[in-house]
């Protein structure tokens, strides 16, 4: 998450906004917005200086449990397979154990890719991560607008909308196809800064070795952060949806994420 939080952070940085109107008439006489300096210089700094900070701390200071489910359909919209996945997070208690059994933390698992059929999919997400990209890069992909304020989980939020600068932005990597054709909404916490909500879409067709080993024709993304008492931010969900062809079969793909139950660490150990 802290990938996706940076990247939608220093997007917004060194980009003009638009003047902006509250679209929530319980907001209309709220506190005047801040000033377009000031907003983009709190939301650039938590994103570099804190997400990785919040993201250890939060992993230190809570379980949970993690859930995470794929769905694969036909182009007429038949399901043919659904995995599920549920494990429990909670990244202290792992590495002690790990240390007390002296052993170091297994490598991630290898995933290859298998033969394509209507029941089995080599879709899994991992090629449509946004990660390794320049600040110089990313603020010249996207023109951003800010449209208002919005109430968020109890939360005043700033929504800012996206969309690409150009159609005809350089592509030196499979992930600049996707990029180069995202347009969107972002939702920036008012009193914190953090990326609190992302909304993201494709604005046209995209297209795997020419189209020869397949093509997305849509492709929508979101996740929502909530708040702990601390001021932690974490995921509480995360989907993608996308049609699209694999190698010769048309399907529709659907994930969704969620971290439940989450838990004080020390409240968990003390009952055990």
């Amino acid at each position: 998450m802290k990938t996706a939080a940076l990247t939608l952070a220093v997007l917004l940085s060194l980009v003009h906004f638009a003047t902006a109107q509250t679209n929530d008439a319980s907001l209309a006489d709220a506190k005047p917005l801040p000033t377009l300096d000031f907003l983009l210089q709190q939301v650039v700094a938590r994103a570099v200086s804190q997400e990785d900070k919040n993201d250890n701390l939060f992993d230190m200071n809570y379980q949970y449990t993690r859930v995470r489910t794929w769905e694969y359909r036909n182009s007429a919209g038949e399901l043919k397979s659904r995995e599920e996945k549920r494990s429990v997070e909670n990244k202290p208690l792992r590495l002690a154990a790990q240390a007390a059994a002296n052993r170091p933390a297994p490598p991630p698992p290898v995933v290859k890719d298998e033969p394509v059929s209507e029941t089995h999919s080599n879709i899994r997400g991992k090629a449509l991560k946004v990660k390794d990209y320049s600040i110089p890069n990313l603020i010249q992909r996207f023109q951003f607008t800010l449209v208002g304020r919005e109430m968020l989980n109890g939360r005043p939020t700033l929504v800012a909308d996206f969309k690409p600068v150009s159609d005809s932005m350089p592509v030196n990597s499979f992930a600049d196809k996707f990029i180069n054709k995202a347009a969107g909404r972002v939702w920036i916490d008012e009193e914190d800064y953090a990326i609190a909500q992302a909304q993201l879409h494709l604005t046209e067709q995209v297209n795997v070795l020419g189209g020869l080993v397949g093509a997305v024709w849509k492709f929508t993304y979101a996740f929502t952060r909530v708040r702990t008492p601390e001021g932690y931010w974490f995921a509480r969900r995360m989907d993608w949806h996308l049609e699209g062809r694999e190698v010769v079969i048309n399907r529709i793909v659907d994930y969704h994420e969620r971290k439940l139950d989450e838990q004080k660490i020390v409240a968990t150990a003390s009952t055990r």
